[in-house]
């Protein structure tokens, strides 16, 4: 049957009569949306050194190039203007200098320690710390600390080239502007230790640096809090022998802390016992500031920056949680539906079941058919051999390829052909329940081809009255190419597998437009089928649902459909699947609060369609995500075993769902390549849909290619007459 798919707007006229293409809102958006978030990831990635990171550590080099001053002075070289001058810290003076942060966990305990001992410190930071939490940097130059750079990547600069060095400092600076409104004049080289293992590799870097207006502070105590040698031990190193001045190396990053704070706690007022005060470097070496404020066009870059990185962290975190929810959703499908369906198979499957009375009674097959002569006659031919008493109505929907022409040609006894001007396919379908005259009802596409018993199979749950409607087990019959496999897996696991777990929930969203029956009295007591929605299969089944009738699975009603065979065709028949659902659950949102059937439908089965079928859908594009966000920037080993780890949770749910409807296995070998290629069209698809209905375009009807070359298995082929191409599309309704 025709789909329906939106129509771009009208084409701007160019100057000159010549008419220039818009890119569709349905387009654009998505791609705007997809590099909006390329983007923030991208950022995050290099704000948590995973881009552009260089974890490499130069070994020590020769040192004949570097000034005998430098080597045997202070641990402040003032490399300015050309200058080499070398600077101690007075006696009983003591710098402390804190690197690598600041850190949301201990860098606070840090600064509180500080404050309760009255205690100035250094605090080198680096520019992705920075960036990730100004606030702790805005504290830092509040409580009057002094704060130096110490790179944005903590990279190695004597392998780092002078357009890099630039750039870690630049940036470095550009968060420190962001987050406290200053720029400084201290620098830290990281994997930096005393002025005298300065070397011929690091001492260039270091006058190169000083020419850019830094003075490098190395230091000449080392704690060696990182090694985590005890409270004690730490407290040891970091005091300076006789009264000396020092410049104390300590970190409020790079993992757990505590040892540092508690020797902080315990080592200050100690040596403030012994005369000693706490001061920053600038004070301490009675200079100016080291800080300078930043104001005008700097200043609202780097809060440009500072308000772009927090959005990439905030961003992640919502697709961490986003992520989460999908993750729980498709696990909980996953369950639901290995354990419902093989309930609901055990169920039908025992000796014995019947589900009433059997139904022998006579059936009206109705075949809705809008330019369907490549197709009709092989649908119109299976239908014949059928095993079950049937009266056949071809409504042929204002066709123009003579479609009601070819059936009436055939000479087939009970089939009939209603003609009618162009309406659409639940008008047919309503003007061919009119003309029945059968009270069960058993509708089909066009394009379908059944199986001898599959309407004996199909009525048969009828002999249970509380059922108005039965879906069918539809399949695809062009499974040999690439994208017919790959709709054969998602028409076994997905549809096949989730209406056995919905029949048992008693929640069944969709009766297929390819292979279903109905109770005409169901259909009278509804209204019949409606146009308000594209989906109109689903919304009679939700009709249905909330007037109380049961709608039931019949796994051996087989029917074989035509699958679209190009991307084009399956987009347009999935959006309008898609969209559809979505107008579905909005027309039936009151059966939330409803009460009766339709409020327990509305509160189990509309929730359950609406996560499984619309939410997950719409998040699990995330997985695909972190994949390659994984596979960029790492962990890869560990995103790659998270990967197949799901796959193979997938391919546990197709085995089985194979197993049920009989399927030959053979068919999965093509499963990973669908993960990959063909869940991204789908997820497109949905995203399209929603944004359709959140911008309120209307779609029209388009006709699908159709090859007419599926038959039922066993079956000869049927000959077909020639007939003019199928390709025109249908008018509006």
């Amino acid at each position: 049957m025709a789909s329906r798919t939106r129509r771009s707007g009208p084409a701007s006229r160019a100057p000159g009569g010549s008419r220039r293409r818009r890119l569709p809102m349905r387009l654009l958006l998505p791609l705007l949306v997809l590099v909006a978030l390329g983007a923030m990831l991208m950022l995050r990635g290099y704000v948590h050194s995973e881009i552009l990171a260089d974890h490499r550590v130069r070994p020590p080099a020769a040192t004949d190039r570097v000034p005998e001053k430098i080597m045997s002075g202070g641990p402040v070289i003032d490399a300015r203007s050309g200058r080499t001058e070398s600077l101690r810290v007075p006696d009983h003076r003591l710098v402390l200098t804190f690197d690598d942060g600041p850190d949301p966990t201990w860098t606070p305990k840090v600064l509180d320690v500080l404050k309760k001992h009255d205690a100035h410190a250094v605090f080198f930071v680096t520019g992705t710390m920075a960036s990730r939490y100004p606030d702790l940097v805005r504290r830092m130059v509040d409580e009057g600390h002094e704060v130096g750079l110490h790179t944005f990547n903590h990279p190695d600069l004597s392998y780092q080239s002078k357009k890099r060095i630039d750039w870690e400092l630049s940036q470095n600076q550009l968060a420190l502007s962001g987050a406290a409104g200053i720029r400084t004049s201290l620098f830290r080289p990281p994997y930096s230790s005393f002025a005298d293992a300065m070397d011929n590799q690091s001492w260039p870097v270091t006058k190169y640096i000083g020419d850019r207006g830094y003075i490098t502070v190395v230091n000449n105590t080392d704690s060696e809090d990182w090694r985590k040698p005890g409270v004690a031990e730490i407290v040891r190193r970091a005091t300076p022998k006789g009264g000396k001045g020092a410049i104390v190396l300590m970190h409020d990053s790079g993992g757990d802390r505590h040892q540092t704070v508690e020797a902080l706690d315990r080592m200050l007022p100690d040596l403030r016992e012994q005369g000693y005060r706490f001061s920053n470097l600038t004070e301490a070496l009675d200079a100016p500031s080291a800080h300078s404020t930043v104001t005008g066009l700097e200043r609202w870059k780097g809060a440009a920056w500072i308000f772009l990185v927090q959005a990439s962290e905030h961003l992640t975190e919502v697709l961490v949680v986003g992520l989460s929810i999908v993750g729980t959703l498709v696990i909980g499908r996953f369950v639901l539906m290995l354990l419902l369906s093989g309930v609901h198979a055990r169920r039908v499957r025992r000796r014995g079941f019947r589900w009433g009375a059997p139904v022998t009674e006579p059936v009206s097959v109705l075949v809705p058919a809008y330019n369907e002569a490549k197709c009709i006659e092989n649908t119109v031919r299976s239908l014949a051999e059928s095993d079950h008493p049937i009266e056949v109505l071809v409504i042929d929907d204002g066709s123009s390829d003579g479609t009601s022409r070819i059936v009436e040609a055939m000479g087939l006894p009970n089939v009939r052909v209603v003609r009618q001007l162009n309406a659409g396919k639940p008008a047919a379908l309503n003007r061919g329940v009119a003309n029945a005259r059968y009270d069960l009802i058993v509708m089909m596409d066009g394009d379908t081809v059944f199986e001898p018993s599959t309407v004996r199979e199909l009525v048969q749950p009828f002999g249970d009255p509380r059922v108005g409607a039965v879906a069918g087990n539809a399949k695809v019959g062009n499974k040999d190419s690439l994208i017919g496999a790959w709709q054969h897996i998602e028409y076994v696991m997905g549809f096949n597998l989730d209406r056995r777990m919905y029949d048992v929930l008693r929640c069944m969203p969709t009766i297929p437009g390819a292979v279903g029956a109905f109770r005409r009295s169901a259909l009278e007591r509804v209204g019949g089928m409606s146009d308000d929605t594209l989906a109109e299969d689903t919304d009679i089944t939700m009709a249905l649902h909330r007037d109380g009738w049961r709608v039931v699975y019949a796994e051996n009603a087989r029917a074989w459909t035509e699958a679209p065979e190009t991307v084009q065709q399956l987009w347009s028949q999935r959006y309008r699947w898609s969209y559809g659902t979505m107008q579905a659950i909005w027309k039936h949102r009151r059966a939330l609060v409803d009460k009766g059937p339709s409020g327990r439908f509305g509160r189990v089965g509309l929730p359950l369609v609406a996560l499984f079928m619309v939410l997950a859908p719409l998040l699990a594009p995330l997985i695909d995500v972190f994949l390659v966000y994984g596979l960029v920037f790492g962990p890869t080993q560990k995103t790659i075993m998270a990967w197949l780890g799901v796959l193979a949770i997938q391919a546990v749910c197709a085995a089985y769902a194979f197993r049920l409807d009989r399927e030959r296995m053979t068919h999965l070998v093509s499963l990973p390549l669908q993960q990959i290629l063909y869940r991204q069209l789908m997820y497109v698809v949905l995203l399209q849909s929603w944004i359709t209905a959140l911008t309120g375009g209307r779609l029209r009807w388009q006709k699908l290619r159709r090859t007419g070359a599926v038959d039922a298995p066993g079956g000869g082929p049927m000959p077909r007459q020639r007939s003019q191409s199928n390709s025109e599309r249908r008018p509006v309704a």
